[in-house]
């Protein structure tokens, strides 16, 4: 027998938009590397595989090149498919054990509200190489454990920018985060995420980005509540509540497809 695969496009309520993750649901026990194998054919900025222990699911998460620590939509996505096809009551909420510990989701109509630890960033001089790479001009370079953070001065400069992937490759971190105050409507900030490091030049909508651009921005906006927008070619959008030490995510999710991993 097939493993059931589904692929959901993430923090957007239309087909075609957000970010596409598949997800694999696992009757037994794979290896990592059938995992990496079976991400690198999905060829998706993440593929997540789902396997139910006594007190939720293990969740794991595949680039098509690495295995990585923490992946918001492809856990919205995962959480998505719990409810869409059956595996949860629509009540029961989602729990996940992964490599950044116990991850819980929540239906709150037709939103998820996902409970993911924050992960605010330092003040940090950025590496020559990263400023080359993105050849903007910043207001304000942080760090944390997975990412650099980049604030630019204004929106336009962040949907306008075209990084050198090639250089942008060299710089030693899972992936940048450049973000700006939003001049849209309805928005706090603006951001994009590039990872091409871990084999996404750019991803289309990042939760993991956002427990550090929460905390960013609710500091420097005297805000708790606030709403992000991913302006990447697809686009998406993050609603974030700062919780202490752990950060509320909230997204919508479309199944686009399902199918049998043979």
């Amino acid at each position: 027998m097939g493993f059931p695969i589904f692929q959901v496009d993430a923090f957007t309520d239309k087909a075609f938009s957000g970010n596409p993750a598949a997800v694999c649901i696992l009757s037994e026990p794979k290896e990592a590397r059938w995992m990496q194998d079976v991400a690198r054919e999905m060829n998706l900025s993440e593929t997540a595989f789902l396997r139910r222990v006594d007190d939720g699911f293990e969740l794991r998460w595949f680039t098509p090149t690495v295995e990585v620590d923490l992946c918001g939509h492809a856990t919205l996505a995962s959480a998505h498919v719990l409810w869409e096809a059956g595996y949860l009551k629509s009540a029961q909420p989602a729990r996940f054990h992964t490599r950044s510990g116990l991850l819980t989701a929540e239906r709150r109509g037709k939103w998820i509200e996902m409970d993911f630890p924050a992960e605010p960033e330092q003040p940090t001089t950025p590496p020559d190489e990263l400023i080359e790479a993105l050849g903007g001009s910043p207001v304000y370079v942080g760090r944390n454990r997975f990412d650099y953070l980049v604030e630019l001065a204004t929106e336009e400069a962040v949907r306008e920018l075209q990084p050198d992937f090639s250089a942008l490759r060299k710089v030693s971190t899972r992936g940048v985060i450049v973000t700006a105050r939003a001049a849209s409507p309805g928005y706090d900030f603006v951001s994009r995420f590039f990872a091409p490091q871990v084999g996404v030049d750019e991803d289309p909508v990042t939760g993991s980005a956002h427990c550090c651009l929460g905390p960013y921005w609710g500091s420097r906006l005297g805000k708790e509540e606030l709403t992000g927008y991913q302006a990447s070619a697809r686009g998406g959008i993050v609603r974030v509540q700062l919780a202490g030490e752990r950060v509320i995510l909230g997204g919508q999710a479309v199944t686009v497809l399902r199918g049998e991993l043979l």
